[in-house]
């Protein structure tokens, strides 16, 4: 993206080494992205990702969860496949869009920005997705359904109970025709739990 909008407002981009498509863009979102995007998009599709699965596997310490009692948000980690939204920013959007993205998803650096092929309904395209990054120290990996439960029963953030960010998140699977059973599992605990 060398001399774009983009350049002045994400130095980022640079040291990640994206090679981001000219025009318009396409995000992937996955969790909270697909009921939440806080960016302008002209279109939306259901996308399918291949190399990567949902996962909660990064702590949340502030949004979902605090200091004390941390919770847990999705990440994409290694291996499987991923159903989601890809949301398409139109080209005069692209850097604002970044701007704010940034802002909200690489403050700590517990993902990686990516470029991976998607497929969607009459098309593939390079999405942009926040990969989670097993080397920071945010990075929680697979836990045990049970444990996940236990961490995210009771947790509370600035974005509210970390309940309320599973739950949103499988309404909006459902929505795809998506079922996540890792999910429904971690929700059962979860409301075992709260009984």
């Amino acid at each position: 993206m060398s001399g774009t909008a983009a350049d002045t407002v994400l130095p980022y981009l640079h040291q990640s080494e994206l090679d981001l498509p000219r025009g318009d863009l396409w995000i992937f979102g996955y969790g909270s992205l697909m009921w939440d995007p806080g960016f302008r998009h002209v279109d939306r599709s259901p996308a399918l990702i291949y190399g990567y699965h949902r996962e909660l596997c990064i702590y949340s310490s502030r949004w979902r969860g605090s200091p004390e009692r941390p919770g847990l948000v999705l990440g994409l980690d290694r291996g499987g496949a991923c159903r989601g939204v890809a949301f398409r920013i139109d080209a005069t959007h692209v850097a604002g869009s970044l701007e704010a993205l940034w802002e909200r998803e690489m403050r700590r650096g517990v993902y990686h920005p990516r470029l991976l092929r998607a497929r969607l309904p009459r098309r593939t395209a390079r999405v942009l997705a926040f990969v989670a990054n097993p080397m920071h120290p945010g990075y929680a990996g697979t836990l045990p359904a049970e444990r996940t439960a236990e961490l995210i029963a009771n947790c509370h953030g600035d974005r509210g109970p970390n309940v309320e960010y599973l739950a949103r998140t499988l309404k909006h699977l459902a929505k795809l025709g998506v079922q996540d059973h890792h999910l429904l599992r971690v929700m059962a605990a979860v409301r075992a739990l709260q009984r």
